[in-house]
């Protein structure tokens, strides 16, 4: 098993939970198979909060890579950061750019080789708005709370994943049961998608897993 980065906290910044192990251990699963595919990606990860999942990915997976994390949380960009110097990762070999944006806003079309997102997924009345201040505890919320199904912002990327992924690439995505991601793949499938659970696990009283996309043909 490979070592889990030590990652620095924060009291707005949401800390790596069973979600967070359980993308750990997805990307161990499918190490070998990305690196025979891919030798120096772009790997994308959204919202990543405390930064441990591209730690990961940056000392254990892909050393040579190029990387954006972005986080709409400003709090959450310098930790990420933080934890990558507490990790040595930034001075490893390749790059890590930290981005405050919402979602993939501000990263150019079709560039992304490896997509992951570990998104809000808790089913809640509605998404919270984006706090005016940085000490704001909704920046917490914002981080968990995914609307009636828990699945409003995961549309969102999935909606655009033709608009981010390069030819060939890759989305891991995290869902939780009551986002009922036996449908979303269905649908997914219908628009060409290839859709694949990676990983599957009970996380107390949730059951979590993560699913791949990568663009297939249209079926029928």
């Amino acid at each position: 098993m490979l070592p889990t980065p030590e990652v620095a906290v924060d009291d707005n910044v949401y800390e790596p939970a069973e979600d967070s192990f359980l993308l750990l251990d997805c990307f161990e699963k499918v190490m070998e198979p990305l690196q025979s595919k891919y030798t120096c990606p772009v790997v994308c990860e959204i919202g990543a909060g405390s930064g441990v999942v591209t730690a990961f990915l940056k000392l254990h997976i892909f050393p040579e890579a190029l990387y954006l994390a972005t986080d709409v949380n400003p709090t959450a960009c310098s930790t990420i950061r933080a934890t990558l110097r507490k990790n040595k990762a930034e001075t490893a070999s390749g790059s890590v750019s930290v981005l405050q944006m919402s979602l993939m806003s501000g990263i150019r079309e079709k560039a992304i080789d490896i997509l992951l997102f570990n998104p809000p997924y808790v089913p809640a009345e509605e998404v919270p708005e984006i706090p005016k201040t940085d000490s704001d505890y909704t920046w917490l919320d914002l981080a968990l709370l995914g609307g009636p199904d828990g699945m409003v912002v995961t549309w969102q990327v999935l909606d655009h994943l033709d608009d981010h992924l390069a030819p060939g690439g890759i989305a891991f995505i995290l869902f939780c049961a009551r986002n009922k991601p036996e449908e979303v793949a269905s649908i997914m499938r219908s628009r060409g998608w290839l859709v694949e659970t990676v990983i599957h696990r009970k996380a107390g009283w949730e059951v979590l897993s993560v699913l791949s996309f990568t663009r297939g043909s249209v079926e029928g």
